[in-house]
């Protein structure tokens, strides 16, 4: 295992970490995070260490692929394991973002359908020996839903001061990209489906 599927690894074991941290019944077991108040606005420290490392996982998922690329060492497994370690960090933090009231549960719905799709195209495309290529309304949709993510672990601030909702803005933007890249994916790609798959001989 090398040191781009390692981080990949370890970004899995944080997004669990996450998880745990948001769904996990601390009360029951005696545990209380402490609450505070900051220019008015109640906020909870979970959060603030939840959206911590959050940041800590983002930053693994740009180190890998760029480590993969510069050492060429770009493996199927490594591949495998960053499309589920990307999946399990954020489609886990939308839908508990939701549910705890943070965001409308329509973000999550959209951004998930969406990965739906667009995975079964690259799936698609790849047994017809094709590369689905990323494209800008894509990579714009994943820059505002991360960056919005964030600023939702950290109710807003600073821009909660300014009376501007920037993390909800960044998450609706975020969910009409995901839209925009899902029908520019299917035009792109749309006459491979007419392609017959490649059948390998082993």
């Amino acid at each position: 295992m090398n040191l781009p599927t390692k981080l990949t690894v370890f970004r899995l074991f944080l997004s669990v970490v996450v998880i745990v941290l948001l769904c996990f019944p601390f009360y029951d077991v005696g545990i209380t995070f402490p609450t505070f108040t900051i220019n008015g606005i109640m906020v909870e420290l979970q959060y603030f260490i939840a959206g911590g490392i959050f940041i800590l996982a983002s930053i693994t998922d740009f180190f890998d692929g760029y480590l993969a690329r510069k050492n060429n060492q770009v493996t199927n497994l490594g591949k495998m394991l960053d499309a589920i370690a990307d999946k399990v960090l954020v489609d886990s933090v939308l839908i508990i973002l939701s549910v705890h009231g943070f965001i409308h549960v329509i973000i999550p719905v959209i951004i998930i359908l969406r990965d739906i799709v667009v995975d079964a195209i690259k799936m698609d495309a790849a047994s017809k020996g094709h590369v689905v290529a990323a494209i800008g309304s894509g990579k714009l949709k994943t820059a505002c839903l991360m960056v919005g993510i964030v600023l939702t672990f950290f109710y807003n601030m600073p821009f909660e001061f300014m009376g501007v909702n920037v993390a909800e803005i960044l998450l609706y933007i975020a969910s009409v990209l995901s839209i925009v890249s899902a029908i520019q994916y299917f035009n792109a790609n749309r006459k491979l489906s007419r392609e017959e798959p490649k059948i390998i001989n082993s």
